[in-house]
């Protein structure tokens, strides 16, 4: 039987490794990003365009897809595999994020979570175990744990309270879990804000339920980087070393290649597309913002060094005219640069890995992106 997760390479001078998860669905060569496909798919591009552009994985959103259309309609359509025809491992998020984005409309008990629906107020409650049978209903690779984070700042006394309700659910996760044998991996999700002692408590409590692997959750809400690095540091010493690490919507390159750095295996983040809807195209050189005035006759494609579809054929100019015109293409185009952009490093990083030049390629990255363009 193949392991869920094994590791074929090692950065000599830091925690960075090169990896792969095996699910029922293929398996994901890391480090990894996975594009956001919240309702199903990815805003802007079709699957074969993501294939096409190396996607290994997507994220779904298990809360939007509960409410519409509906884990009935999805289960009887064949799963959600089947329902939006992608062959490729799905991880789903277990809906914290929603209690915490949609906080007004959510109310965390011990048990679980009451929220009203914010498309038409239908009351729901939703526990631990609920999520798990969610999310089996999707058909879901990877399954993740209902947890509680709070906003930054907040008092340590809120954030013990986010972990120890984050701790009581994922024991409860992870029995209803053993309860199935659907081939799915679940993994627990490691609270605790910037402290030090909450963070090690809740990594100590949810490796004795023996995830198959653990997110990072609760960062790149504001703290310092300082902060951010130092709890990547913590975390890598407290996390098994032969589990994948997930480190939850961290999504700005720099701070990729410093958490790959510390041993984080997997990313998501909404950056690269909601950006590209925005008029925002990341670069080699740091991002640009389309839609200025100074690129109106800029003949250049967004950046001289990519290889995607949209930078070999349309400048600067062109794109410009598209967005301000409101076209559907502008944001099909600005999506294809940002995710070849962002899944292109990916490639360059699990490379490097395994030539043992990733500090070599970490420095000509942060060096470009302080560079920027003229």
């Amino acid at each position: 039987m193949t392991a869920p997760f094994r590791i074929v390479a090692r950065d000599p001078g830091s925690a960075a490794r090169g990896g792969v998860i095996s699910t029922g669905h293929g398996s994901i060569e890391t480090p990894a990003f996975a594009p956001v496909a919240s309702q199903g798919t990815v805003k802007g591009l079709t699957h074969e365009t993501l294939m096409g552009l190396g996607a290994q994985l997507i994220l779904a959103n298990s809360y939007h897809l509960f409410l519409r259309p509906g884990t009935d309609v999805i289960r009887s359509l064949g799963g959600l595999h089947s329902f939006i025809s992608w062959p490729k491992p799905i991880l789903t998020d277990s809906g914290g994020f929603q209690i915490y984005s949609l906080s007004p409309l959510a109310k965390v008990k011990r048990d679980g979570v009451a929220f009203a629906s914010h498309l038409d107020g239908t009351k729901y409650f939703l526990t631990p175990e609920n999520v798990v049978d969610i999310q089996l209903a999707l058909g879901s690779d990877i399954m993740m744990a209902l947890d509680y984070f709070v906003p930054y700042p907040s008092a340590e006394e809120k954030v013990e309270e986010s972990v120890t309700t984050t701790s009581r659910w994922a024991k409860r996760t992870r029995e209803q879990a053993r309860r199935f044998d659907a081939g799915s991996q679940i993994w627990g999700i490691v609270q605790g804000g910037v402290h030090p002692g909450l963070r090690r408590r809740s990594a100590e409590e949810l490796v004795e339920l023996n995830f198959d692997g653990y997110a990072i959750g609760g960062l790149g809400l504001g703290e310092a980087k300082s902060q951010l690095y130092e709890t990547l540091d913590l975390c890598d010493g407290l996390l098994p070393k032969d589990k994948p690490r997930y480190l939850m919507g961290m999504g700005y390159i720099q701070d990729v290649v410093e958490a790959v750095e510390r041993g984080v295996d997997l990313f998501d983040c909404v950056l690269p597309t909601r950006n590209a809807r925005n008029g925002m195209l990341f670069t080699s050189r740091g991002p640009i913002v389309i839609k200025n005035q100074k690129y109106a006759r800029d003949a250049r494609p967004p950046d001289e060094d990519c290889s995607c579809a949209t930078c070999r054929n349309f400048s600067r100019a062109y794109l410009r005219h598209l967005y301000e015109r409101q076209e559907i293409s502008s944001a099909v185009l600005n999506t294809v640069h940002n995710l070849h952009f962002y899944l292109d490093i990916f490639a360059k990083i699990r490379q490097s890995i395994s030539l043992k030049t990733f500090q070599d390629l970490k420095s000509s990255i942060l060096n470009k992106l302080k560079e920027g363009y003229p």
